[in-house]
Formats: C-alpha cells, structure tokens, sequence
C-alpha cells in the first residue's frame, strides 16, 4: 500500500514540473508583447482587413492619426493627453508594420503561425535592427573617402617637398643653370606700360625655379610625386591582377634561382638587401645612390654578411647616442629624477 502511495506522490511531483516549465512557455496562440502592435492586432488598430490594399491602409491610417493626435486630445471624451499620445503611437506602429511589404508578410506570417515564438522574435529584431543603407554603399563611400584624403595628404606633402628643394642652394642652382639654359631667365627690358616691377620678375623667376624643380628633380621616397594608381580605391580595382603578377613573378623567381641556380643580378641584389633591412619600396628608393652601391660592395644579400652589417650599424648607434648631449641629459634625468624616483607625498 505505502509502494503505490509512494509513486503517486512522484507522479505528482513530476506533473507539478512540468506545469511549472509550461506556464513559463509562451501560449502558441498569443500574440507577443513587445513585437509589432504587442498584444494588439495591427489589422484591428488600423479597422482594415487583411486583405486591406496599401491605400486603404495609408488613408485609414491619417483618418486615426487626425483623430488621436494628442495636440486634438481635448475633443475625445474620456481620452487624457497621455492615454491619446499611447494610442496614437499604437496607431503609428501599426501603419509602420503594415505599410511595408515585407514587414507586413513578416507580420502576417506570425499571425498565422504563432507556434513559432523565437524565431518571431529574431525576425522582427533582424529587420529592426538592419542598417537601412545598404553596406556595400557604406563601404564604398568610406574607401572613396580615404583616397580622396591620401591624395590631398600625398600632394601636400609633395608641395612641401618642393617648397623646401627650392630654397635648398644645390638645387635652387642647378635649376637656375637650366632656367638658363632654356631662355627662361633671359632678362628683357621692358618698356612703357609693359613695364613689370622688380617684385613681379622675382615671383616670376621663383615660379620658374619651382617647375623646373618639380620637373627635373626625381623626388622619391615619402615626398615623390602622387600618382593616382596609389590611392586606396584604385589598390582594391587592381588587387587581382597585382596578386597574378606577383604570384608569376614568385614562380618565376623560385625557378630561375632556385631550380636553375642562376646568379642574381644587380636588381635581385637590392630586393633582398631591401627585404633583410625590412625597408618598404619608397623608403629603400629614398637612398642615395652612393649607399645602394655601398650596400651592394659588402654583399649585403648574403644573409651573414647583413647580420655583421646590421651589428655595426647598432654599435656606430650606440656611440652616437653615448657622445649626444641630449642622450645623456636624458640618461641623468633617468637616473635622478626619472619615473622611478616618483613617491607619494604622506599627509
């Protein structure tokens, strides 16, 4: 007798369980607070059909607003200005889910399967939530954006770099000889009304010095010359073709000196000695060409020749920086008054 007892009593407990776990499961046939009209439905708010037109809609929609506005809420009987300002925002709702067709089958799929709880839930949030620009448009503008702004930021960049050059005595010269040379600085005498004033004719020499150097001079390096293939936006046109090009070139390469065993000529030469110093393109064609060939008569291909290379060079840093005044002020301010002497001052 008590064994029977016993399992009813379990039974009772499980069938408690599992009232529990139910009553937290939302009801299949409720519609759910907190997405589209919540509890109400967005057909009933509006007083239209489902099988309502979008006119029938937007002209039911202005006919509820005009009435519920809560500017007009004095003319309703037993509307306050807050219960009016909720029912109108009720009726916005309802117009914002049913104006838009694929809102409005969102919507309609949820009435007729209500079963579905979650995947409601991530179907309104999703289109809530989705950027209404398209991001390949976002992406695009910001990429023009940013080479719009290298270009700028190149060409400044390059105009101070003549700007300087051209008050630099070398090459204010050589440009002056050339000037020369081509008749541009033949001076004239000017008569009558003609006539320039001597500031004029040095704006006019300056302006001339400045071409020939922007023209003449091979600036390269950080400052050189802005091209447009460089900018960001013509970098992604091109990355395609650019990775082709530079897996051929690989192939190329592993077959003619590492299949094949030829000699590097002067160009391989500097790729490598570029590519053990950890150099980008423009800052190794920055170098005079007095220190590529400096580079290329101690071998600096050669991966131990380079290691001992690079070991000078850090010693020869070294020295400098011992026999710098301002090296070694900072090295005593280290030492007497740096961060690790700082202490907190007791009250």
């Amino acid at each position: 007798m008590a064994a029977p007892m016993k399992n009813g009593r379990h039974f009772g407990q499980w069938i408690g369980i599992l009232l529990f776990w139910g009553g937290l499961i939302p009801s299949a046939t409720a519609l759910i607070e907190g997405l589209y009209c919540g509890t109400e439905i967005c057909y009933d708010v509006l007083g239209v059909p489902r099988d309502a037109v979008k006119s029938d809609i937007g002209r039911a929609y202005r006919q509820l607003a005009r009435k519920y506005h809560p500017d007009r809420f004095s003319s309703l009987t037993g509307e306050t200005r807050e219960s009016a300002h909720q029912h109108f925002l009720l009726i916005a709702t309802a117009y914002e889910t049913l104006k838009d067709e694929d809102s409005r089958r969102d919507y309609d799929y949820m009435l007729d399967h209500p079963e579905e709880y979650y995947s409601h839930y991530y179907t309104y949030y999703r289109r809530r939530l989705a950027p209404k620009v398209d991001v390949r448009i976002v992406i695009l503008v910001t990429v023009v954006a940013i080479s719009i702004f290298q270009y700028y930021s190149w060409w400044a960049g390059y105009t101070e770099a003549i700007n300087y050059l051209s008050t630099v005595p070398k090459f204010r010269i050589q440009a002056t000889e050339i000037a020369k040379q081509l008749g541009l600085l033949n001076k004239t005498k000017e008569k009558g009304k003609n006539r320039r004033s001597k500031e004029e004719i040095r704006e006019q020499e300056e302006e001339i010095i400045r071409d020939i150097i922007k023209n003449k001079i091979d600036i390269k390096g950080g400052y050189q010359k802005p091209k447009i293939l460089d900018i960001l936006l013509c970098q992604i046109v091109l990355f395609p073709y650019c990775l082709c090009a530079y897996v051929v070139w690989y192939c190329k390469w592993i077959y003619r000196f590492t299949i094949c065993r030829e000699e590097y000529g002067d160009e391989e030469k500097l790729y490598i000695i570029r590519r053990n110093m950890k150099m980008s393109q423009s800052q190794f064609d920055s170098l005079e060409a007095e220190q590529r060939d400096t580079l290329l008569e101690r071998q600096l291909w050669i991966k131990d020749n380079y290691e001992v290379y690079k070991e000078e060079q850090e010693e020869e840093m070294k020295t400098k920086m011992a026999l710098d005044p301002r090296w070694k002020r900072y090295r005593r301010w280290m030492k007497n008054e740096g961060p690790g002497r700082l202490t907190f001052i007791d009250d």
